[in-house]
């Protein structure tokens, strides 16, 4: 048996065999992260421009600058990182809950805060109500679930939320449990407010693995899935919807995997004495000449 645990390092998680800890193998959604996101920048210009105008409506943002101007900067800027942190830990919350009812279990709602004090408990029953209502619909045979995929030819591990079977009318494309044809679907759940493509190849970065590893250290061969899934809970309602899974989105996912180790090797990892330099340091050396003298700026003058 072989039991696995996972480590942070420069900001990516890897995922540790008990069988050899000298050899780390990057997290599946680690290396999805160096897909490019140009709209994430806008994103987080708008956040910060809301939270802005909705302090100046509320009377506080003034006096908060004039009493404290860095921290009212750092308020304003970090408004895309505290969403950021209340979606992420709304969507651990509802994972637990959906684990848990999947395997006939009751969801427990233990009250939870987050760093922000934000009651995240409190969110979860519509979440579980929706799960359930998906249970009823798709009745699911369950394999398995928060099970580790590990690629052993390809060097990268990931944890996925639900290997399933349900049964789809092939002509309607439809869930039906009486009269469909079962389908063996790897399952992801998402919760917040899109489902987006690289779930497909995140899918198929578990699918292409080559044995799946329960929490107990039992290893077996990956199976043959007949294709992906994400079960899509929101707020205000759920979708579940097929995700292709195919050869060449494994092929680009590996080429997602060498730029992820490339980007590494750029900008080193650690700090101080424990730093373990990277190709960008030390590629630009003491000035040749400079001028005698650096004249000073409007600011420096006007003190």
């Amino acid at each position: 048996m072989t039991a696995v645990h996972t480590v942070q390092r420069g900001g990516a998680r890897f995922y540790v065999s008990d069988d050899d800890t000298s050899i780390p193998v990057p997290g599946v959604t680690s290396i999805l992260n160096m897909i490019p996101k140009p709209w994430l920048a806008a994103w987080q210009a708008k956040m910060a421009g809301e939270m802005a105008a909705d302090s100046i409506a509320d009377d506080y943002f003034v006096p908060m600058v004039k009493r404290d101007r860095r921290g009212a900067v750092d308020w304003v800027k970090g408004a895309a990182a505290r969403h950021n942190s209340l979606r992420q830990d709304i969507g651990s919350g509802a994972h637990i809950i959906f684990e848990q009812m999947i395997r006939g279990e009751s969801p427990d709602y233990s009250p939870v805060e987050d760093e922000y004090g934000r009651d995240i408990a409190a969110r979860m029953p519509v979440f579980a109500a929706h799960f359930a209502e998906w249970l009823g619909l798709a009745q699911p045979t369950l394999h398995s679930a928060e099970d580790t995929a590990w690629s052993d030819r390809y060097g990268y591990a990931g944890s996925y939320d639900a290997d399933i079977s349900v049964r789809v009318d092939a002509e309607t494309g439809q869930l039906s449990p009486d009269h469909g044809e079962p389908l063996r679907l790897l399952t992801d759940y998402k919760t917040g407010k899109d489902t987006y493509p690289e779930v497909a190849v995140q899918l198929t970065a578990y699918a292409y693995s080559d044995r799946l590893i329960s929490p107990d250290g039992t290893t077996r061969p990956t199976p043959v899935f007949d294709g992906g899934a994400v079960l899509h809970v929101k707020e205000d309602g759920w979708a579940f919807k097929p995700v292709r899974i195919s050869g060449d989105l494994h092929a680009f996912f590996l080429q997602c995997k060498e730029f992820f180790h490339a980007a590494r090797d750029w900008e080193g990892e650690g700090r101080g004495r424990n730093r373990v330099p990277g190709l960008k340091d030390d590629l630009i050396g003491k000035p040749f000449a400079q001028s005698s003298r650096r004249a000073q700026t409007g600011t420096e003058r006007r003190k």
